[in-house]
């Protein structure tokens, strides 16, 4: 009996650990995500009405961008957090945040850009190689630390640019 409840134990230590480490993660993300928008060189289009940051299937995300962004305003413009369950609802925003939940496959890339306008809008993606596919931002664990990578060439195409501070601090620029 003693052992049982050991490793019961054992097993809801770990796992309470892992998903505490998972909702640290989600925490740095999102900060990093709002922090982002002052590092970018927004097309003047992308600066009227409100500032969209959307979702795309990360509830854990969102909520913290809720929190972060409560009453925040971007210059003018009034934050807003869209939350997207799949794909198919994605509409125009100037960041969408897709979960790792989501294949960032080049079908579903292609889908996302085509849901943005293929204009004005980061992508910030959680799944490796997904800058090769389009995403301008991708955030991945390295030696066990979150790191990010970019691709200014795809943030160009989408009439983006990003300071130099932003690619001082990324973990590998992509061009």
């Amino acid at each position: 009996m003693r052992k049982l409840t050991f490793i019961l134990f054992v097993v809801f230590v770990f796992t309470y650990a892992g998903h505490s480490q998972e909702a640290q993660i989600a925490k740095y993300k999102s900060m990093f995500t709002v922090n982002f928008i002052r590092y970018i060189g927004w097309p003047e289009e992308a600066t009227k009405g409100n500032f969209v940051i959307g979702v795309l299937k990360d509830k854990t995300v969102a909520a913290n961008l809720k929190k972060l962004t409560l009453g925040k305003k971007f210059g003018y413009q009034q934050i807003i957090i869209k939350e997207f369950k799949n794909i198919n609802e994605v509409t125009d925003c100037q960041i969408l945040f897709v979960s790792k939940l989501i294949n960032y496959s080049n079908k579903n890339s292609e889908i996302i850009k085509q849901k943005l306008g293929n204009k004005n809008s980061l992508i910030v993606t959680n799944s490796e190689g997904s800058t090769k596919k389009g995403a301008m931002i991708n955030f991945v664990i390295r030696d066990n630390k979150l790191k990010f990578e970019i691709s200014s060439t795809n943030a160009s195409k989408f009439g983006l640019k990003f300071s130099s501070s932003l690619t001082s601090l990324s973990n590998a620029i992509i061009k």
